[in-house]
């Protein structure tokens, strides 16, 4: 069943926001991305997307000191991105995606990493949007210099070394949204040189499962449903991981979503974890 949840601060409706396009403060941004070759998210933005949207390029707004895949953005970096967006303060941000990863809730992770709790996912993302017959442009916004105030919040992100401590001591449950299969380390990883398999100690709740059909979370009595039949322990903090976290960006907004008090993401992920020999790791089920 569809959600009509509203809550500007983690997740909106299509409703909300078509009631809400034309507000003043408001600001939309596409951030769409794609793992496989074959599609162009800057290219389909330009083609068709919600009136005023802004491009978040996720590969291009990322720690380029780091040699993994779009890590966290520094805070000086995202504040001259976000100006240059004519993203700032006072304003309401909805985030969407036409995804099949969900990029938008990683996209609205960082934002809140950066200390913004003024921002949403649009639930259903842009697919919902068009099917429900909303309006599309494809003329860029024009964009003015906006001041952003931000305050990294440094307990929603976890390293390899607290993941590591985490993994060996039990004191927090390590939840992984990658496919069952290259969980148990029978696919191979999209990205070479990785070794195959999973943190040991962690659980696996692939994150096609915390959506419904149309492409909208899941409501709470179901998303705990799900994280509990991946044997989750609720009562314990959790740290989100998947390949290179994008998608364990959408157990984190689950999480949000349940009221879970105690949530992270490992920045990392496995593009970090299975790179590592010298870090163990596990094969078969959780």
């Amino acid at each position: 069943m569809t959600s009509e949840f509203n809550d500007p601060g983690m997740l909106v409706s299509t409703a909300w926001l078509a009631a809400h396009l034309n507000d003043p403060d408001l600001r939309v941004i596409d951030a769409t991305w794609f793992l496989a070759p074959g599609r162009d998210a800057r290219a389909e933005y330009e083609a068709a997307h919600i009136p005023g949207a802004r491009f978040f390029d996720l590969d291009d707004i990322s720690d380029k000191r780091s040699a993994l895949p779009h890590m966290a953005p520094p805070v000086e970096m995202f504040i001259s991105r976000m100006r240059a967006m004519g993203i700032g303060d006072g304003h309401q941000v909805i985030i969407y995606d036409n995804s099949p990863l969900h990029s938008a809730n990683r996209v609205w992770w960082t934002f809140r990493l950066m200390g913004k709790t003024n921002v949403a996912v649009l639930d259903g993302g842009l697919a919902k949007w068009q099917a429900e017959g909303h309006p599309v442009e494809d003329l860029c916004p024009l964009m003015r210099d906006r001041h952003i105030t931000v305050q990294r919040q440094a307990g929603l992100v976890r390293d390899v070394t607290q993941v590591a401590a985490a993994s060996k001591l039990g004191s927090h449950e390590i939840v992984d949204a990658r496919a069952a299969n290259r969980f148990r380390g029978e696919a191979p990883e999209p990205r070479a040189g990785l070794r195959s398999g999973h943190i040991p100690n962690s659980k696996n709740l692939p994150w096609e499962r915390l959506f419904n059909s149309d492409g909208t979370l899941k409501a709470p009595d179901a998303l705990r449903a799900e994280f509990q039949a991946a044997g989750v322990d609720l009562t314990k903090p959790v740290i989100a991981t998947c390949g290179s976290g994008v998608s364990a960006a959408s157990l984190f907004l689950a999480l949000e979503r349940i009221g879970h008090a105690d949530h992270s993401l490992y920045d990392g992920s496995w593009a970090e974890w299975g790179s590592f020999p010298d870090l163990k790791i596990a094969t078969g089920d959780a």
